[in-house]
């Protein structure tokens, strides 16, 4: 008996059949029950608050507030359903318009157009209230507030450091080197200093030269994850005075919303995360297949490598794992890309040590998935020059990276694990 699948790829679907005896687990977030009326749950979140009063008892009138909201790479968000609702509540606390000032929380990300401001804040907020990006580089618009006892220099976005309130915003999935997004991910990287983006994330690195990556910089891990800890530290001096976070459900709406102090409701929302998308597993797979969910998801290399760590947790060491990837524009950004320069991994080690960015972090990940496992890639037939320098194997066709993942897996008769949303899901072995 052959089980039939079909899993995303760009805007189609590519079809393959395992024999049903072999397939150990195919990987699916919990179905959940989205919020279907996403402002009256913003208004009921922001009354409703965890482990703090309502937003509208923490303002005063006339005071200063700014708002972080993430940049366009997290759309999914729907901010224009959630910031009326915010903004209302402050007026009615007696905080005008031009009271309230809404920072891109770019962090070390490229600088937001007017145009994307519209589609992350909504037409009319952004006619009413003055949207800003926050720029990490640029550094007379920071204010500095000590170190953290991991030794990072905490400076911080001078109107967020000065306003009276400070409000964020932001959604919480699985994190591959931060543990979960969100949280106080807005503050660190999103509105910090360069210098304090670098120094925080150098802990997403081993100890020492040659380590590689930090395995405590993980999906899903906090404690014991030092670039986590030294981020709440960061935060800390901070001290935002309330969040509001959102969780999608696996089909991209709003699972939960959670509002309130800045730690606990951040940690409220992760436990929703775990329910939604932690997927135990009893064994190990020979070979893992898993989709990095279609455009725009599987769009290039870099957003790829979420669902080839998810992957890795899946596979035996030795395995083989086949990526759905279409790549339409592998080359993008240009600043993961262009880490795949050096010759190895020592190399590329040696330079993220120097400067530090998230996208030469991606690539050094993705270089070390094919020490453990062997990597098969379905992709466009152009993309395979580029490909020869990651370590992983191109195919055009399921039946290639079938045939090759067999070959390279070391049995004749494959245990198998599908992962048909391998973008959001983790795989914990019990």
């Amino acid at each position: 008996m052959m089980r039939e699948f079909n899993l995303k790829y760009g805007r189609e679907e590519l079809t393959f059949s395992i024999p049903k005896e072999q397939l150990l687990h195919e990987i699916i977030g919990k179905e959940y029950p989205p919020v279907t009326d996403i402002p009256q749950a913003v208004r009921t979140a922001l009354t409703n608050a965890i482990d703090s009063p309502p937003l509208s008892e923490i303002v005063k009138p006339g005071e200063k507030v700014v708002i972080a909201v993430s940049d366009v790479t997290r759309a999914w968000q729907q901010m224009p359903l959630v910031l009326p609702e915010i903004i209302a509540t402050l007026n009615k606390a007696g905080v005008p318009d031009d009271n309230i000032t809404i920072i891109i929380a770019v962090g070390g990300h490229r600088q937001n157009t007017e145009q994307e401001f519209v589609q992350l804040c909504g037409q009319e907020i952004c006619q009413r209230i003055k949207v800003v990006n926050h720029d990490a580089w640029d550094s007379d618009n920071m204010v500095y507030l000590g170190k953290t006892s991991r030794g990072t220099e905490v400076a911080i976005n001078k109107m967020a450091a000065e306003a009276d309130r400070l409000i964020l915003t932001g959604g919480i999935v699985y994190h591959y080197m931060a543990g979960y997004g969100g949280g106080r991910k807005s503050i660190v990287p999103g509105i910090s200093s360069i210098n304090t983006i670098r120094q925080n994330h150098l802990w997403g690195l081993g100890s020492e030269e040659g380590s590689g990556s930090n395995p405590n910089a993980a999906s899903r891990k906090t404690k014991g994850n030092e670039l986590h800890e030294d981020m709440m530290e960061v935060a800390g001096f901070v001290q935002p005075d309330f969040i509001i976070n959102m969780v999608p459900t696996p089909d991209g709406q709003f699972g939960g919303i959670f509002a309130g102090n800045w730690v606990s409701a951040w940690m409220e929302g992760c436990k929703l995360v775990d329910q939604l998308y932690g997927v135990e597993i009893d064994n190990l797979a020979d070979i893992v297949i898993a989709t990095a969910g279609g455009f725009p998801k599987d769009i290039n290399l870099y957003q790829t490598g979420k669902t080839m760590d998810n992957a890795y947790y899946a596979v035996k060491k030795g395995g083989a794992v086949i990526i759905l990837s279409e790549c339409s524009d592998i080359y993008e950004p240009q600043e993961f890309s262009r880490w795949f320069q050096f010759d190895d991994k020592l190399a590329m080690e040696k330079a993220l040590r120097k400067a530090f960015g998230i996208p030469g972090w991606v690539a050094l990940k993705e270089v070390e998935c094919s020490d453990y496992a062997t990597y098969i890639l379905v992709t466009r037939a152009e993309n395979a020059e580029f490909l020869a320098k990651t370590s992983m194997i191109p195919a055009t066709t399921m039946e290639e990276a079938l045939r090759i993942a067999k070959e390279k897996c070391g049995t004749d008769k494959p245990t198998y694990t599908v992962m048909p949303q391998g973008a959001n899901t983790l795989p914990i072995l019990r």
